[in-house]
C-alpha cells in the first residue's frame, strides 16, 4: 500500500498535500483500490466555499459511487481538468496525476486535525 509519508490523511480516505499556501487533495491508493476501476470523477463546488466533512464531490467507480468529503474548510480553486477524459488517473497515480481538487484553507491549523501515514495505516489496518 502507497501512502506518502509527506501527506496528511482523512479518517473518510482524502489525502493532503500543502504546496506554499495551496492545498491539492485528492483520495488514498487505498480507496481507490477498494472503490476499483474509476470511470468518472464529479466536482460541482469549484470557487465554493466549504466546511470540513462537506461533501465536495462524488467518484464514480464501475460497480458504485462514492462521496468526496472535505479534509479542511476553505475554498475549492480548481478541478483537476485531466480527470475529465482520463478519471482512471485517480487509480493509476493518486498522488500525482490523479489529484482531484486545489483548495484554499481557511485555517492552516486544521491540518492538525489530519492524521499522519502511521495514524492513517492504523484506520486501514495496515
Amino acid at each position: 500500500m502507497n501512502l506518502p509519508e509527506n501527506l496528511k490523511y482523512s479518517k473518510d480516505h482524502e489525502w493532503v498535500r500543502i504546496e506554499g499556501d495551496v492545498a491539492y487533495i485528492g483520495i488514498t491508493d487505498f480507496a481507490q483500490s477498494e472503490l476499483g476501476d474509476i470511470v468518472y470523477v464529479d466536482i460541482d463546488t469549484v470557487d465554493k466555499q466549504i466546511s470540513a466533512g462537506d461533501v465536495f464531490g462524488t467518484v464514480e467507480a464501475v460497480k458504485t459511487v462514492s462521496d468526496l468529503f472535505a479534509p479542511l474548510s476553505g475554498t475549492v480553486l480548481e478541478f483537476n481538468d485531466k480527470l475529465e477524459s482520463s478519471p482512471e488517473l485517480v487509480n493509476s497515480d493518486p498522488y500525482g496525476e490523479g489529484w482531484i481538487i486545489k483548495f484554499s484553507m481557511d485555517d492552516a491549523s486544521e491540518m492538525d486535525t489530519l492524521l499522519s501515514a502511521e495514524g492513517y495505516r492504523e484506520v486501514i489496518g495496515q
